[in-house]
């Protein structure tokens, strides 16, 4: 049996133990569609002013050339992680001209025709077309509009001191490497079990513009002329209106240790799909569209809340990184951009994720039995979709459980990481936003849903106006604060940088490019 909670926070609060907790890594990833002034789609190229897509340690795309992606640098200071994350967007900002950053998770308005949606482009070396190609994948699979869709990824890593203390406290004999691996595995069973907390605290997509759904079946009410929603609903974004597809719905990932869950992906990504080999990896004209005819291309196309994750080294398979040097660090990727806050994630929230992520890490965490995993994915549905219902009942090992008592019931768990932090770090700021989720337990008013859907109505009962206001203010936010000459100067560097490692990737390349996607897709994970 493994330790307590209590046994295991008393061990931690050991002052040498607590100076190894500062050593927590965290990290933001930040999407944001482009737009026109009118809250278009913006169909231009990635601004050449902000460097290269491929190659930039902070300034990327995902899906869509529209879909700018921000990146902080891996920090153990949550202070130091918004300041970059602010910077950027000063200088990002200052580089669109009259464009705007969209500050909903769900699009702006889309092209009528999916084809006018830009698929994200990196340049003409093996790894760029690689990238590439998968998302026309991805675009063929599931439709262009799903994959513009954005949100919050949030990267978390305890320190491997602060891993060996507790593999010492259990007497654990397995390397280090192998039981680092398990306890993050154990930390996202614990995460899949309360992640509908965290869609209640901070979803906040409870509408979506009616032309996101244009000729799809769905079960939205109408909101006002040209908006949808549902009255109590969380995130629409992590429901099955947004990340959904039906190949994957029987695909049975287990994260009851790291061999499982990889073996679970390389099933997937071996699988035969009938659909998708009709299709083909070229099209007719003789084009890449997707990198195989699998059930999966590759594992990444697999959306869950939170993912194992390891450096990878370029061209490498995230699978064979896992295998071959085991969890580095977890990333959650159900946050939803919150459109009140300019930079879409306030650090309360940050402080709150770290103390919910300690208490994941550090609770038992018995593995999951397929009847386990059901409930799981339950009750993030309901939360989803009807978790501002009053009353609304999850289950709990099978026990009807009411996700207010629930939800107070794990923060009064969570304090108590909550408290080591504070002392830690020597503040109060983990337990202050511990008050603030609390609040939104005992008054769903105070939630971001609720709030987005009394902002939309305060706009007619548009949403699109609503999320067209806040971008425009989002973006006088960041332009009323110019970075200093000396600071622009670096991003034009770093900028210049990154076009000139991509030309040189690009020049380096001497394989044909069927034959990277092979040699890609046949690594092996043996290590």
């Amino acid at each position: 049996m493994s330790p307590t909670l209590s046994d295991t926070l008393i061990l931690l609060a050991e002052p040498a133990q607590r100076e190894r907790l500062r050593g927590c890594q965290h990290g933001i990833e930040k999407e944001s569609l482009r737009t026109t002034p009118r809250g278009e789609l913006a169909t231009t190229a990635h601004p050449l002013s902000l460097g290269s897509a491929l190659t930039h340690p902070s300034i990327t795309t995902d899906y869509s050339e529209a879909l700018l992606e921000l990146i902080t640098p891996v920090s153990t200071s949550l202070e130091t992680l918004f300041e970059h994350l602010d910077t950027t967007h000063r200088f990002v900002y200052a580089e669109l001209g009259e464009e705007l950053l969209w500050t909903e998770s769900m699009p702006c308005r889309l092209p009528k025709v999916d084809a006018d949606i830009p698929i994200a482009w990196y340049g003409t070396s093996n790894v760029g077309m690689l990238k590439h190609v998968y998302r026309r994948g991805l675009a063929i699979r599931y439709g262009k509009a799903m994959q513009c869709i954005a949100g919050i990824h949030y990267n978390f890593s305890l320190p491997p001191q602060l891993w060996r203390i507790l593999q010492e406290q259990e007497g654990d004999t397995r390397s280090a490497q192998d039981y680092q691996s398990d306890r993050y595995m154990r930390l996202i069973r614990n995460f899949r079990r309360y992640a509908w907390l965290l869609m209640y605290l901070f979803g906040a997509s409870p509408a979506v513009c009616a032309s996101f759904l244009q000729g799809r079946d769905h079960k939205l009410l109408p909101l006002g002329e040209k908006s949808l929603y549902l009255p109590y609903a969380t995130s629409l974004r992590m429901s099955d209106l947004g990340y959904n597809n039906n190949a994957q719905s029987g695909l049975n990932v287990c994260y009851n240790n790291l061999d499982s869950y990889i073996g679970s992906m390389l099933e997937a990504i071996s699988l035969p799909y009938e659909r998708y080999a009709q299709m083909g990896t070229h099209d007719a004209q003789g084009e890449w569209q997707q990198l195989n005819t699998n059930l999966l291309q590759i594992e990444n196309e697999f959306y869950s809340p939170i993912r194992p994750k390891r450096v990878t080294l370029s061209g490498e398979k995230p699978v064979h990184a896992l295998a071959s040097r085991g969890v580095e660090y977890i990333e959650v990727r159900c946050m939803d951009i919150d459109p009140f806050v300019p930079l879409g994630i306030e650090p309360s929230t940050a402080h709150f994720l770290d103390s919910f992520l300690l208490f994941c890490a550090l609770d038992q965490s018995p593995a999951l039995t397929e009847d386990g995993c059901n409930e799981t994915s339950a009750n993030f549905a309901l939360a989803v979709k009807r978790g501002r219902e009053p009353g609304l009942q999850l289950r709990d090992e099978g026990q009807s459980r009411s996700l207010k008592d629930w939800g107070l019931s794990l923060l009064e768990s969570i304090a108590a990481c909550a408290g080591l932090l504070d002392s830690t770090h020597q503040t109060q700021a983990y337990s202050e936003s511990l008050v603030l989720q609390r609040n939104k337990l005992e008054d769903a008013s105070l939630t971001p849903s609720a709030r987005v859907l009394e902002a939309i109505a305060a706009q007619g009962n548009s949403f699109f106006r609503f999320a067209l206001s806040q971008s425009e203010a989002h973006r006088r936010h960041f332009l009323d604060r110019p970075l200093s000459a000396d600071q622009t100067a670096l991003f034009h560097s770093q900028a210049a940088a990154s076009l000139a490692a991509q030309a040189d990737q690009e020049a380096a390349d001497d394989m044909p490019f069927a034959d990277f996607v092979r040699r890609f897709l046949e690594q092996g994970v043996d290590g």
